[in-house]
């Protein structure tokens, strides 16, 4: 069922838009530059200015307010407008403007639009690019259909620090992983065409090096070196570059003391003219104005002087662009050029939209809206459980705990075994809450009468004020039960004595882990732990069942349970899909994206590190004084990279090396032979990584550079042979040269980041 399922699915979409494309009207020919010089040379300073104008309707900015604005031509695009009667009601107040110059309407479609899939984290645990494009191609098919034109997604911040709220929405630590599922996620968004009618347009954020924010604190400064920020953090976003996105949302952080969104450097020299961007360039929210509390700008009007010239098209919520650049452009403060350019950018990405050739092209008539926005139909259910489903990782599973027997009685304890909102996670986009089917409903959907469930909900998500006070601020996301504490884990405990296996569903509200969600510590929270602790001393077999958007500590989890399945956040049909692992009816092989500590005081803790002078070895027992690890704690990761497990078992036979010698411009192939020596059909992702030995500069101990996800039927083997050619050798020098070196280098098969065997090959 694994990959054969997705591509499946997969393959009725891509017909699906292929008939839709086919059907739409042919682009008139006339010259995009030409059109553009034509209709900027009509417009006025005001009019200008407003195609600066990124604006979202909220209690600081009505809707009458906006729609007079549109009449006026003082809005070049909206975001958070979703459903098609609202866009309409926007888009036909254009016609009302002097020039008529379309709108285009956003909104952050990060993990699917009205039907979720797992969060970004999840996603990228898939190690699939068909499940991940299948995700894409339903997200734009759903975005379309709603009227809107673009997605702020994807999000491809490399970071190495789980206390990082926003690592929920990004592919995680490593940088040929993330640089994948950038390009795959733009190409899914846009296809070959992104004006097309189930087209959306990407915007890659957060640009750039958000994900490094020292300490993991949202919004704070990035302070790194020009080899570290070319080699590991900048390539995820040149790659959704070359995919072709027209959009890139600048970041809300400073890197090296400059701030993004003030940043020549980052807008100008290197995405326009060494990266040859030539789409739109989007402040994020609040941005521009935050100059001042950046401390760069004495005032708002500097803020818009600074943004402008650094290279923002154009200005998300602040208004600072309209405010304050006539009157900076009459006193001579700023020049015309800076403005027009602004402009022709953003034109130029409504001309890629087809904007101009159909302004309601996503619309359509008002016949053609649906009945009921949020109507059954609309959702691609079979495709969010295919995709839920590749993205779990089974974390430990011993003496075969699962998969679970339909039979017995089952107890399903804990805050996140029936909460729906939860299950859909952080940046859920359109999605509704009441149309996500909770793990207790995925249980009861899978056994029928073949079992009793016995359901206690054990603990609320914690019973800290301040965590509590921090995920109910705007509205009440985690409700909280009022009873004493150790009334709901003896009501937990009680249904765990009647029951042959205890299943948990513990872990993270989804309000833990979003923007501004830092963690300070990565445990699971104490009050669910006491659960766990009550629970395992029934003698019950111990499954727990993890939502949260980030890795934790899991410990005493891992010296306790039975059986620990990841699962994140798993989208509209998550309680089905964990059915599915839990049941046996879909075997696991999701591989972790992210390092998994042992104490938060690891952290950045990643497998791609450099080496240092004094390396400690991974067997060291003693004091190991002299060499860089703590004395306190057992070194090295609780989970690894890549790492993840299966209902069956696999074998890999030595590497094989077509030869030991690579000129450069040669090729050599590294070749192993996967067995599947279990019981059961699976899949798992075999993995290349590669270490320069020695080079000018010190150069990380691996570095992974290929991967294939197979599937095999017990008994059977496949040849897994990975292609090596001089290009997967280069790296950023001293100098910033792309280039590589001569010499010895380590090559690195296996199932996940540590366990590998080796082999040695010499580029010459």
């Amino acid at each position: 069922m694994h990959k054969r399922c997705v591509v499946g699915v997969l393959a009725c979409l891509v017909g699906f838009s292929m008939a839709v494309e086919a059907q739409a009207p042919a682009e008139a020919k006339q010259d995009k530059q030409a059109f553009i010089d034509d209709l900027l040379g009509r417009m006025t300073l005001d009019e200008k200015l407003g195609q600066l104008n990124l604006v979202s309707i909220g209690d600081d900015y009505p809707r009458e307010t906006a729609m007079a604005q549109i009449r006026a031509g003082q809005v070049g695009g909206m975001f958070n407008t979703v459903t098609k009667p609202d866009i309409r009601r926007m888009q036909d107040q254009v016609e009302h403007s002097r020039l008529k110059i379309p709108l285009f309407y956003a909104y952050d479609v990060v993990h699917g639009h009205r039907t979720i899939f797992p969060i970004s984290l999840g996603l990228a645990a898939s190690w699939d690019l068909e499940a991940v494009a299948l995700s894409g191609r339903v997200s734009a098919i759903e975005a379309a259909a709603d009227g809107l034109n673009m997605t702020f997604s994807p999000m491809v911040d490399i970071t190495r620090d789980p206390r990082w709220g926003r690592v929920s929405e990004g592919f995680g630590e490593d940088t040929y992983l993330t640089s994948k599922m950038s390009e795959v996620m733009v190409r899914a968004y846009q296809g070959e065409d992104p004006s097309a009618p189930d087209r959306i347009m990407a915007s890659v954020k957060h640009f750039a090096l958000y994900g490094a924010a020292e300490g993991g604190r949202d919004y704070n400064t990035v302070d790194m070196s020009p080899q570290r920020m070319h080699q590991d953090y900048l390539p995820p976003y040149k790659a959704a570059v070359d995919a072709g996105a027209g959009g890139v949302m600048v970041a809300l952080n400073a890197v090296n003391g400059e701030p993004a969104t003030a940043s020549r450097w980052l807008l100008r020299d290197l995405l326009r003219q060494q990266w040859g961007f030539g789409g739109v360039t989007l402040s994020d929210h609040g941005a521009v104005k935050s100059l001042i509390e950046h401390g760069v700008a004495a005032n708002e009007p500097q803020t818009a002087k600074l943004a402008l010239e650094a290279g923002i098209d154009m200005d998300m919520h602040d208004r600072m662009f309209g405010l304050h650049l006539p009157g900076l452009l009459g006193r001579g403060e700023v020049q015309q050029a800076h403005i027009d350019e602004a402009v022709r950018n953003v034109l130029g990405v409504k001309w890629d939209m087809g904007l101009f050739a159909d302004a309601y092209r996503h619309l359509g008539p008002a016949s053609s809206d649906p009945v009921d926005t949020n109507a059954e139909e609309r959702l691609h259910r079979a495709e969010s459980r295919a995709v839920a489903r590749t993205a779990m990782v089974l974390l430990k599973n011993e003496a075969q705990t699962l998969p679970l027997a339909r039979q017995g009685t089952l107890a399903l304890v804990g805050p996140l075994a029936d909460s729906k909102l939860d299950m859909i996670g952080s940046w859920s986009a359109a999605g509704r809450a009441e149309q996500a089917v909770t793990l207790l409903e995925g249980l009861r959907n899978a056994v029928g009468d073949q079992a009793r469930i016995l359901h206690a909900r054990g603990a609320n998500i914690s019973d800290d004020p301040r965590v509590l006070g921090f995920v109910n601020d705007a509205e009440i996301e985690s409700p909280v039960d009022p009873r004493p504490a150790q009334a709901m884990i003896d009501e937990a405990v009680e249904a765990a004595r009647q029951a042959d296996v205890v299943i948990a569903a513990v872990g993270e509200a989804r309000g833990m882990a979003h923007e501004s969600a830092s963690r300070s510590d990565l445990n699971i929270p104490e009050n669910q732990r006491a659960l766990l602790r009550a629970l395992k001393a029934t003698g019950k077999p111990l499954v727990l069942v993890l939502m949260n958007g980030r890795p934790l500590t899991l410990n005493w989890e891992h010296e306790n349970a039975g059986a620990i399945l990841e699962t994140w956040f798993s989208g509209t049909e998550g309680g089905n899909a964990i059915a599915d692992v839990l049941f046996g009816d879909y075997n696991p092989s999701g591989k972790l994206p992210m390092t998994f500590p042992r104490s938060v005081g690891q952290v950045p803790l990643y497998y791609s590190e450099l080496n240092t002078g004094r390396p400690a070895k991974p067997d060291e027992t003693g004091s190991g004084k002299y060499t860089s690890r703590y004395f306190d704690i057992e070194n090295g990761p609780l989970y690894p990279f890549g790492y993840g497990l299966s209902y069956t078992e696999f074998s890999l036979s030595p590497i094989r090396m077509s030869d030991t010698r690579l000129g450069r411009d040669g090729q050599l192939t590294a070749s192993v032979t996967l067995k599947n020596i279990g019981t059961r059909e699976g899949a798992t992702v075999v993995q290349l990584y590669l270490q320069d030995i020695t080079g000018s500069i010190s150069r990380p101990k691996k570095e992974l550079k290929g991967f294939e996800k197979v599937t095999l039927e017990p008994g059977e083997s496949r040849q897994v042979s990975f292609p090596i050619s001089e290009a997967d050798l280069r790296f950023f020098n001293a100098s910033l040269q792309w280039t590589s070196e001569p010499g010895d280098f380590n090559l690195y098969i296996g199932l996940d980041s540590q366990d590998v065997q080796q082999q040695r090959f010499t580029l010459h």
